[in-house]
């Protein structure tokens, strides 16, 4: 299987100069370059591919390689800080021949510097954290299936509110599908008697007491009515009732 190139960090503008021999273990210096006059000028790619990451410096408008540089670590001896300045780096290059040459880089912006190192960290983090998931020993897998013999017990409880309501149901359709708690209709279909206090329309409850006891509510009415013209206010008598 073909191992595809990860870009990790691209930057379009990075200074490359000749540096001098280092002449103790004290580091690079920036100042020690010629900073005004760069040797080159072109766009800085990181890439990885699969555990291999490296640093291209490549030509701004046609992409051709300048020098690449291969890191297997970081920090290490492929990429170092200069003492004096965030901004600069030392670079270990490589041709085709394994031949080696040290160079230094520079950014014109503090952040790009910046993002090159936490792309660095980052790639190798990631590099060491796979390795020891992979180096990781794996526990016996789960056997879930059933073995010979083995059997399954499922306790199945019915719900004793769905008991109620059968047995509820069941003594309503007994009942002859009458409504729960209510009596059944009187016998003849007769009506049940009025209760007290509301008398049916008609009823001498409704109608004005006789001034003497001794005529009858239909003689009392029809002699009052033929009596009395039209649009005339009732007597005004205490033995009416008014309603």
């Amino acid at each position: 299987m073909d191992t595809y190139e990860s870009v990790l960090l691209v930057k379009p503008e990075v200074f490359v100069f000749n540096i001098p021999p280092r002449s103790s273990n004290r580091g690079y210096r920036a100042a020690d370059w010629n900073l005004t006059e760069p040797s080159w000028t072109g766009r800085m790619r990181l890439v990885s591919k699969g555990n291999e990451c490296s640093i291209k410096l490549e030509d701004k408008t046609t992409g051709e390689l300048f020098a690449r540089c291969p890191i297997e670590a970081y920090p290490s001896v492929a990429i170092e800080s200069v003492s004096d300045s965030s901004r600069y780096f030392v670079l270990r290059i490589q041709d085709d021949n394994g031949r080696a040459a040290f160079i230094g880089i520079g950014f014109g912006d503090r952040s790009d510097s910046f993002d090159l190192n936490v792309a660095l960290q980052d790639h190798f983090k990631w590099l060491k954290k796979e390795k020891q998931i992979s180096e990781e020993p794996s526990g016996p897998a789960l056997d879930l299936g059933f073995k010979e013999g083995e059997t399954i017990k499922i306790n199945m409880k019915i719900s004793k509110k769905d008991g109620a309501d059968g047995s509820s149901r069941t003594k309503a359709k007994s009942s002859g599908g009458g409504v729960p708690g209510l009596l059944p209709p009187p016998p003849g279909g007769s009506k049940l008697p009025a209760p007290p206090g509301s008398s049916p329309a008609g009823s001498p409850a409704h109608a004005p007491k006789t001034p003497t006891g001794s005529e009858s509510w239909g003689e009392f009415t029809s002699a009052q009515t033929n009596a009395m013209p039209a649009n005339q206010p009732s007597p005004s008598n205490s033995n009416w009732v008014q309603f």
